[in-house]
């Protein structure tokens, strides 16, 4: 690559009230599969959240080219990571910087725009085929899942990429922006998807 891309990575939080902490995590698979892509992550602390002024400081002093929204914890359980992801994506529109959504990732992306999320079954620990929308290209063809909530219908600015059989959205697009959500967790492969890996170093700019 030409130069370093630096991708900020949001993280889960895992509350330990036995010891009183509320701890910000991130699954090392998934730094793993955005060095993979040639990228350098960097995770972004929640505890950063109740200033904007602090969020604005750090991301002058780490320069991401790119931000990805990680999966875990369902929206409105961790007020902290939902203040920093949508500041996040605040910085990434206004910046004009790509943006992939991971699960709850895009669940965050969609509910940032406007739009709703729904109960699902038969999505956890499971796999879906994708049915890929006409003229969407690069897409793996099967993959994995793991959430009890999907989005209620496409928000607004986004198409649609891919389904599951179901009809639930699997990917989708903005219409304007470089930024993608996928409700799957290129992490949680066996072995890291070449689609996968292919797709999100052409989104990031790799």
């Amino acid at each position: 690559m030409s130069s370093t891309v630096v991708v900020a990575v949001s993280q889960r939080v895992d509350a330990w009230p036995e010891r009183g902490e509320r701890r910000d995590a991130v699954d090392q698979r998934l730094m793993a599969f955005l060095h993979a892509a040639g990228t350098v992550p960097v995770a972004v602390p929640n505890s950063f959240s109740g200033s904007a002024d602090v969020l604005t400081g750090w991301a002058a002093a780490i320069k991401p080219r790119a931000i990805l929204l990680s999966g875990g914890n369902d929206i409105g359980e961790c007020p902290e990571r939902d203040a920093t992801e949508r500041w996040l994506l605040d910085h990434a529109k206004t910046h004009a910087l790509p943006v992939l959504g991971v699960c709850r990732g895009m669940q965050m992306m969609a509910v940032w725009t406007g739009g709703a999320l729904m109960q699902v079954e038969g999505h956890v620990r499971t796999r879906h085929v994708l049915a890929v929308a006409p003229g969407e290209t690069g897409l793996p063809s099967e993959v994995n899942s793991y959430h009890n909530l999907a989005l209620a219908d496409c928000p607004p600015g986004f198409v649609v990429m891919a389904r599951a059989e179901d009809g639930t959205i699997e990917a989708m697009r903005h219409e304007r922006l470089p930024w993608e959500g996928w409700m799957w967790h290129p992490e949680r492969e066996p072995v890291l998807s070449p689609a996968d890996i292919a797709r999100i170093k052409v989104l990031f700019r790799v």
